[in-house]
């Protein structure tokens, strides 16, 4: 008798017994247990999982488990499944948007959609043109494409889309109207003006490297190439190698980035340093504040100042 005045009863018949051991052995002689495993299609109870199983097997009376992506359909296998939705498209789209939640059924449907509504994360859309990361959509934008030819030089008053552009047509001596100006004579002029060392590094001693010319040797060919023996870059010709030697590549870093705290960058030439500012890679300040410091880098002559 259990806690509540009740004798132990069997599962199937009406007998009550003395004890649960009793009632056991009775179910057991008997098989009088009830069933506790249910078929997953029909209303057959079995006493065990493998006699349920066994039916369910031979009956096909396994529950479907594979889900339709949209309706609320199962099925017993992926194929089956699969043939539903091919035939009443039912497949869930799994093509997303760059930029909203939207997803549609194909890449080309996914296209249509971001090109109609500029969804594409590096998307021009006046030129219809996607690219691979934010830092050519900046460069396309800051390009002749849409920025024009606004910068003058104030010599030969030829245009320029950047200030590294006119920086590098001074500094190599390419204006016809300044012949005289190159790196060296530039560094100099900005060097006077910049006493707090704005954008230019403190120089023990200035090295004039304007008169200076380097001419490779026999002893630079390396028995297939002519190496550089500064940093050991390889070049098919003499020539290549004397360009290399006498081009700004190993010449000292006399500029650095105004953002000296945050950055710290130093550079070669005026026209690398501003190039610097123009990728906005240390966000010292945007792309059209650089242009307008151009003019009071190379125009000015009072303190040089940069912000």
């Amino acid at each position: 008798m259990d806690e509540y005045g009740h004798w132990p009863e069997c599962e199937t018949c009406t007998r009550t017994f003395r004890s649960q051991g009793a009632c056991n052995q009775h179910m057991n002689s008997t098989n009088h247990w009830a069933p506790r495993y249910e078929c997953q299609t029909c209303d057959n109870e079995y006493l065990s999982q493998g006699a349920c199983n066994q039916h369910m097997n031979v009956a096909r009376h396994w529950a479907p488990t594979i889900e339709c992506e949209t309706c609320t359909r199962k099925f017993h296998t992926q194929l089956a499944a699969d043939q539903h939705m091919n035939a009443v498209g039912h497949w869930k789209p799994q093509f997303p948007c760059d930029q909203c939640d939207r997803k549609f059924f194909s890449h080309q449907q996914a296209d249509q959609h971001m090109r109609a509504m500029a969804h594409y994360n590096n998307y021009c859309q006046p030129c219809g043109r996607v690219f691979n990361n934010e830092n050519n959509l900046r460069m396309h934008m800051n390009s002749k494409t849409h920025r024009g030819s606004t910068i003058a030089c104030p010599f030969c008053k030829v245009h320029y889309t950047t200030a590294s552009g006119l920086c590098h047509h001074l500094e190599t001596g390419s204006c016809s109207n300044a012949p005289r100006l190159n790196r060296e004579t530039i560094f100099k002029m900005i060097r006077a003006r910049d006493q707090n060392g704005v954008i230019t590094n403190k120089q023990i001693g200035w090295h004039d490297e304007a008169n200076a010319t380097y001419s490779a040797t026999s002893h630079a060919w390396n028995g297939s190439h002519w190496e550089c023996y500064l940093c050991h870059k390889c070049f098919n010709s003499d020539r290549g190698l004397n360009q290399h030697l006498n081009s700004p590549t190993h010449k000292q870093k006399v500029y650095h980035c105004p953002n000296r705290i945050k950055c710290g960058k130093e550079f070669v030439a005026l026209a690398s340093l501003f190039g610097h500012l123009e990728s906005e890679s240390c966000a010292f300040m945007r792309f059209e504040n650089v242009q307008r410091q151009v003019g009071n880098v190379l125009s000015s002559n009072r303190m040089l100042t940069f912000g």
